[in-house]
């Protein structure tokens, strides 16, 4: 038999089209579940795995667009829902469509407004024709149909777009109501494909529902799968459940998955979820939490999140973190010149808005950074080498590792707990 890295050169890369996008598999960790590919779309190649930054409402909050291409940033996402409702789709016709009106010349994804059945539980009524919100800038009525999402992200102009989907939290008590919801989410997809005006030029991705039942996440998954949407995502998570859980929803999920189309898990953002998540099998990840804790003050980094307000910071004239790569921590070229400080962030935390942006910035380099080494890590087949280098750099001893972690990534061939070894 042939090594696993001679193996994998034999039969990658391959590829899969659709109208507006390319799947081309690079690579497979021999070990895990891993992938790295490049998916092109409408406006540019983007490599996975990819971590997203969400600009909910067509801007990064705190970042120019400039900036944000700076952190090699390629595929961001924008929020249908509030698009919708400012500034509202006669603007975004009028514009030519999001990338126009927010000055973005990379690719766009948009969530289909669905998850604010979650978020807006109190102001959603959810019937089979669609979603009645109250919009939450002047209580005005809102019917957010299959149709009418499909219609808005068409105005968006987003190079992926995501189906509605009947949205409950993973820990909805009712199973019933949690089966209606994933069996909507497949006629709502129907509904969905019909209203979709340009499938040349913008892809439609569909979204498993189930909760943490792993049946009727099989289930989904070959109703979803069956309709062959240019990509597919998990949907439901990040809602309470226990990682456990959620592990295994994904790993239920990517197994069903095929192989030549993206995977992208919603909604997710902590370093450790997405690492494991790349092992369990997924691409794209999208969430908040980068760029809202830096607004608080906080640093990602490889050895974890540092609170930036903590006095032990005020006279730190070191750089956020050692050898990163980002804007804020790059050391300025001028022969006695500090760079931004620790020191700098801390004195503007609780007081300027300069040290959010600058830790934004850092944030989304990090995560961004993050999934561009899973990839290298996974071409060069040493994947699970990768893993355990990241899990000792967040902690100093190994019985500190989450046992969720440690659990579901034995589950696909790596023992944490083990020696490292290259």
């Amino acid at each position: 038999m042939l090594p696993a890295t001679r193996r994998m050169a034999s039969t990658l890369p391959r590829s899969q089209s659709s109208a507006a996008l390319t799947f081309e598999l690079l690579g497979k960790c021999s070990t895990t579940r891993a992938r790295a590919s490049i998916l092109t779309l409408p406006h540019g190649k983007v490599n996975l795995p990819i971590f997203m930054p969400v600009a909910t409402q067509a801007s990064l909050k705190g970042l120019t667009p400039e900036q944000l291409e700076g952190t090699g940033c390629r595929l961001c996402l924008n929020n249908t829902y509030h698009l919708g409702l400012k500034p509202g789709q006669e603007v975004l016709d009028a514009v030519g469509g999001a990338h126009n009106f927010q000055g973005w010349n990379h690719n766009l994804l948009t969530d289909s407004g669905g998850f604010q059945m979650v978020s807006l539980l109190k102001l959603a009524n959810v019937t089979e024709e669609g979603v009645r919100f109250l919009s939450p800038h002047d209580g005005s009525p809102m019917l957010l149909t299959p149709e009418h999402s499909m219609s808005l992200q068409n105005s968006i102009g987003s190079d992926i777009m995501m189906q509605l989907d009947d949205v409950l939290v993973t820990t909805h008590p009712d199973k019933a109501r949690m089966r209606e919801a994933m069996e909507r989410s497949v006629r709502w997809l129907d509904r969905c494909i019909a209203a979709h005006k340009y499938p040349e030029r913008q892809n439609l991705f569909c979204i498993i529902q189930g909760g943490l039942d792993l049946e009727m996440r099989r289930e989904c998954c070959r109703e979803m799968v069956a309709r062959d949407t240019p990509g597919i995502a998990i949907g439901g998570l990040s809602g309470g459940e226990a990682k456990d859980d959620f592990c295994k929803v994904v790993v239920t999920c990517t197994e069903l998955l095929p192989e030549l189309k993206p995977r992208y898990v919603m909604g997710i953002g902590y370093p450790e979820d997405l690492v494991v998540s790349v092992a369990l099998g997924a691409d794209m990840f999208d969430c908040v939490w980068p760029t809202r804790t830096a607004r608080f003050g906080n640093a990602i980094t490889k050895h974890g999140v540092l609170n930036m307000k903590r006095e032990m910071y005020a006279a730190d004239y070191g750089p956020i973190e050692d050898n990163c790569g980002c804007p804020c921590c790059r050391p300025i070229e001028e022969e006695g010149a500090l760079g931004i400080t620790r020191a700098f962030i801390h004195h503007n935390a609780a007081k300027e808005t300069v040290a959010a942006h600058l830790l934004t910035l850092h944030n989304v380099w990090y995560q961004l950074n993050l999934m561009g080494k899973a990839k290298e890590a996974i071409i060069a087949d040493r994947f699970p080498a990768f893993i355990k280098e990241f899990f000792a750099g967040l902690y100093t001893d190994k019985k500190d590792y989450p046992s969720w972690a440690v659990d579901a990534l034995r589950g696909v061939g790596v023992d944490l707990l083990e020696a490292s070894a290259d």
